[in-house]
């Protein structure tokens, strides 16, 4: 086995300012130390501003603006919470669209705090088990979620997390799922 096990494997990463710096870097540095490759997406221009402690965090470069970003382009995707970010990418239609397209391929996504929402509003939710707080729990249950009272889910290549998940659990499952998933699918396309 190699030391590098998402070698040459693309994940995107959804965040709109206001997103939760942690929920980010931490799987980020994992992924790149495993030799991914990694892409900041973004309905934002040029930068995007992260939230770190209760106050505005570090700025990072948008690698591709969300609007013209494809799944098919990706192995992977991560969107990190944040109240700001998410409720920006609820109001963006591109994200819709972006995040279907890794659901509906089976591709490998971990949705992290109030991002969990994203998978009722794009009507991706019913009949995944999903890790939900309190407020999230109903809106996810109405839209067909069987939530669980977890920091952290694993349902098939969907990873759920709430905003309280040890990030080093969290960094360890991505890779942990990144890296089955995606060697499974390498596997299937070369049989």
């Amino acid at each position: 086995m190699t030391d590098k096990p998402l070698a040459q494997k693309t994940v995107a990463i959804l965040a709109a300012n206001g997103f939760e710096e942690t929920e980010m870097t931490e799987p980020q540095r994992g992924l790149l130390a495993a030799g991914a490759v990694v892409k900041l997406v973004s309905p934002e221009q040029a930068l995007v501003n992260g939230w770190h402690g209760g106050s505005w965090g570090h700025y990072f470069p948008v690698d591709v603006p969300l609007s013209s970003a494809l799944a098919a382009d990706f192995d992977a995707l991560i969107v990190p919470g944040g109240e700001r970010s998410v409720q920006k990418l609820l109001g963006t239609p591109h994200t819709q669209r972006f995040l279907k397209g890794f659901m509906d391929g089976d591709k490998p996504v971990a949705v992290i705090g109030g991002s969990i929402n994203l998978l009722a509003t794009a009507d991706r939710a019913k009949g995944r088990k999903l890790a939900a707080d309190e407020t999230s729990a109903e809106a996810l249950g109405t839209a067909g979620a069987e939530t669980l009272d977890q920091a952290m889910v694993t349902d098939g290549a969907l990873i759920s997390a709430r905003d309280d998940v040890e990030p080093d659990a969290l960094k360890d499952e991505v890779l942990r799922v990144f890296g089955e998933r995606l060697g499974d699918m390498a596997e299937a396309e070369a049989a």
